[in-house]
């Protein structure tokens, strides 16, 4: 019967008129009858598998692209194949470009390539491609150190974006000399066998000069720099007629205690909490045995939560220098120590940040519970609000432990009653299926030049979730009125995991040890976690489920939050830090300027199509400023780290298996949380099997296993500060050669090519270079293709 399905599916994909949808509604639109829902969703599995249809990102079904030819993302590997990000939803997902087949692209590029099949791999059709023009160019500009060799300079890039020396022709320019940090633009990219060229158009100074590598990254990931004097000047205007007793007559004051709970070293608090008990008119509490947290008009109300946000939207308006700056920034960048403000600190640290004892303006969420944490009712508000105590998230706990000495007690009644609702909350969010991950994350302590002299664990304490908590209710309430409304809105979506992702880890899991049923949903996989909490095997488990999940980003599809196991879920807590969320203020603002109720839902509804597409774009920016302030404070955290691992070569430690690939594993320092590469070659004289879908690698001959999770003592062996890589060889074994061991200037070991990162992190490409390179020490085998079997001399591994 599903056979008898398949073409009827192709032919209706292959309608002109047809637009992608998710394979339920397809069946409605199909008429398909209730009794053959199983074999057509069966038909629609069939043909993803063979390629015939591909979902999108929200699991939407369509045809794969037939044209022979993409468009997309490239992104290179410093061993020279890469892979295309295509812009349209295709068969093959991620495409792999062979080594010699990239022209003269580079990470960051849009490229058209030409698609071609490379037979079957692991049972499924495998494709690659050939890049055969560079569309636009993501990049010319990159930062990198400048060396000499003999008469020839060159730069050696940092990151990863690009791979190999770029010679300079004119290394006097801008007075920079051997060891600087520069700044250069490309004249020439690289391109069979040819090097990069360039010229220096910015010295940093000296990479070990205090602040160089903060200026270093700034630079890399193009952050913006001072605010311009327009936007200083809105700022200060502002400033001078901010009149809070003005406005009091326009907006409801909130007159009930009021708090914010804030990290020891932050000066922007834009969120603050009240939070009542209410008299349910002796009503018994609702005893449903499954809730969603959706409006449940019958069960009586418990209690009233406030979550009171800095109203931004009053003082940030559309068309104004203000705005433009703070659309162009998108969000605020947190890095080691400094933070990059969205908005002038004018706004972020005084007028909009909700500091104690100070009249603030405010868009406030009220949303009712009955006595089980389901919501009962929800109403916003342009508020008026005086913190009356700014707490730490230490003294939060402290007052949860019971050390409530100093503490006033409506305060401390406060933060029990907090406390008390925020766990009910959770344990909702629970039930429906939200997933909590146990990974650990550290604090670097950084001394006065910025370098690092220790790492401390981030706290974990539950006065973190109870604000977390909060947060996503008041986000979710925003959204659902939005929702409820029809108004278009910028959401955050978290699409579903596609098949192809949870049956990776199923298998990675099974091979474990453990059980999983066939179709795996959200309750599945939380029940898992907490089942293995405190296990050995735990830490890998998180990181399986993490990889299986897609990233999260903005746009306007209808689409949930799958890992809060929300429906609609918009940001809305932090408008001084996130431009998404401003948007969603001002949608709001919208609704609440409405003169009547019936109005009320007409209230910003546009059929508008451009300015539908409008917010799909500024979806795709936000997502990409998003995802740029991440990867800077990560990446400027492992610059840090690094620097002061390279005056810690042959130091032992016990570390973790985060990542199996074909050429390795990577093992995770337990303090700094940084991942340094152990190379198949470094593991002993054996065998090795690598097994990168069970994250697995097996001697042969001595049946010694490493896994994802197992625990190794390894040697720190070389640093390579610009290539952002720990190379680590286990503590049994000798150091490398002089030549090699402990270079930190910059170049690798071979003064080429550098290795990339962990494989299978998530939003990672699926199809992988061949296995079999016939590189010596590689034995050829008739295993299947994620299996590869290396050859290793030296003494043996050990592992715990």
């Amino acid at each position: 019967m599903a056979k008898h399905f398949s073409e009827r599916i192709v032919e209706f994909l292959g309608d002109p008129k047809y637009r992608p949808m998710r394979a339920p509604k397809l069946a409605r639109a199909m008429g398909i009858a209730d009794a053959h829902q199983g074999d057509f969703h069966d038909a629609v599995d069939a043909l993803r598998r063979s390629g015939r249809v591909v979902l999108g990102s929200n699991n939407a079904v369509s045809l794969p692209h037939r044209g022979g030819q993409i468009v997309g993302v490239f992104r290179g590997n410093p061993r020279g194949f890469g892979f295309v990000v295509p812009d349209e939803d295709t068969a093959h997902g991620d495409l792999y470009i062979p080594e010699g087949e990239t022209l003269d692209a580079v990470t960051g590029d849009r490229v058209m390539c030409h698609v071609f099949s490379r037979g079957k791999r692991g049972g499924k059709p495998a494709f690659g491609g050939r890049i055969v023009e560079v569309v636009e160019r993501g990049n010319s500009q990159f930062v990198g150190r400048l060396h000499q060799n003999e008469k020839i300079w060159y730069v050696e890039p940092d990151g990863k974006a690009l791979h190999g020396p770029v010679l300079i022709g004119d290394p006097g320019a801008k007075s920079a000399r051997q060891g600087d940090q520069v700044v250069i633009e490309l004249t020439q990219y690289p391109r069979d066998g040819k090097p990069a060229r360039g010229v220096i158009i910015e010295r940093l100074g000296d990479r070990n000069e205090p602040g160089v590598d903060l200026i270093s990254i700034c630079r890399q990931f193009h952050l913006p720099d001072e605010f311009p004097k327009e936007v200083i000047s809105e700022t200060r205007s502002l400033a001078r007629e901010f009149d809070p007793d003005a406005l009091e007559a326009e907006r409801e004051t909130v007159e009930q205690l009021v708090i914010t709970i804030d990290p020891d070293d932050a000066r922007d608090f834009d969120d603050a909490i009240s939070l009542r008990r209410l008299d349910m008119g002796g009503k018994r509490p609702s005893k449903k045995k499954k809730t969603t947290g959706r409006r449940t008009a019958t069960a009586a109300a418990a209690w009233e939560l406030g979550v009171h946000i800095a109203d931004v939207s009053h003082f940030v308006r559309p068309g104004t220098a203000l705005d433009d700056e703070a659309l162009e920034r998108g969000t605020s960048v947190y890095l080691p120590g400094k933070v990059i403000p969205m908005l002038p600190e004018t706004l972020s640290n005084g007028l909009c940040s909700l500091q104690e004892g100070e009249p603030r303006l405010c868009k406030s969420a009220f949303i009712r519970y009955d006595a089980d944490g389901n919501v009962v009712g929800a109403r916003f508000a342009n508020t008026i609000i005086r913190s009356d105590k700014r707490l730490t998230y230490g003294q939060a706990t402290e007052i949860l432990d019971g050390k409530r000495r100093g503490f006033p007690k409506p305060v401390v009644d406060l933060v029990m009653a907090m406390n008390e609702l925020a766990r009910t909350i959770r344990q909702r969010r629970l039930n429906d299926g939200m997933i909590v991950l146990e990974l650990p994350d550290v604090r670097l302590i950084l001394d006065a030049d910025g370098k690092v002299i220790d790492a401390e664990p981030e706290d974990t304490s539950f006065s973190h979730t109870i604000i977390e908590m909060f947060m996503v209710e008041a986000n979710e309430a925003a959204a659902r009125l939005l929702h409820g409304l029809g108004v278009g809105y910028l959401r955050r979506i978290h699409p579903k995991p596609d098949e192809e992702s949870l049956e990776a880890m199923a298998r990675f899991v099974q091979a474990s040890g453990i059980k999983m049923p066939k179709k795996i949903e959200p309750h599945d996989m939380q029940k898992l976690l907490d089942k293995l909490r405190g296990d050995p095997e735990s830490y890998a488990i998180n990181l399986a489920v993490l990889r299986s999940m897609s990233m999260a980003e903005y746009s306007p599809k209808p689409v949930g939050h799958f890992a809060l196991a929300s429906e609609n879920y918009a940001h809305f807590t932090s408008p001084i830090r996130r431009y998404p969320d401003l948007l969603v203020h001002r949608s709001i603002d919208a609704h609440l300027a409405a003169p009547k109720k019936k109005n009320r839902k007409k209230a910003g509804k546009s059929d508008d199509a451009a300015a539908s597409k409008a917010l799909v774009d500024v979806g795709k920016q936000m997502s990409y400023l998003s995802r740029r302030a991440e990867s800077a404070e990560r990446e400027l955290k492992q610059v840090k780290v690094l620097t002061l691992l390279s005056n810690e070569i042959g130091e032992e430690f016990e570390g973790v298996v985060t990542g199996v690939t074909n050429f390795g594993m990577f093992v995770q320092h337990p303090k700094y949380l940084t991942d340094g590469l152990l190379r198949i070659e470094d593991l002993g004289d054996d065998w090795w099997d690598v097994n990168t879908r069970t994250g697995r690698i097996t001697g042969e001959r001595s049946g010694d296993t490493f896994a994802l999770g197992s625990k190794l003592n390894v040697r720190i062996d070389q640093v390579d500060v610009s290539g952002r890589q720990l190379n680590l060889i286990l503590a049994d074994q000798p150091a490398k050669s002089p030549s090699r061991r402990g270079r930190k200037d910059g170049r690798s070991a071979s003064g080429g090519n550098r290795s990339g990162g962990p494989a299978n992190s998530r939003g990672g490409p699926r199809n992988g270079p061949p296995k079999h390179t016939g590189k010596p020490g590689t034995k050829r085998s008739s295993s299947p293709k994620h299996v590869t079997k290396k050859k290793s001399r030296g003494r043996r591994a050990r592992k715990r």
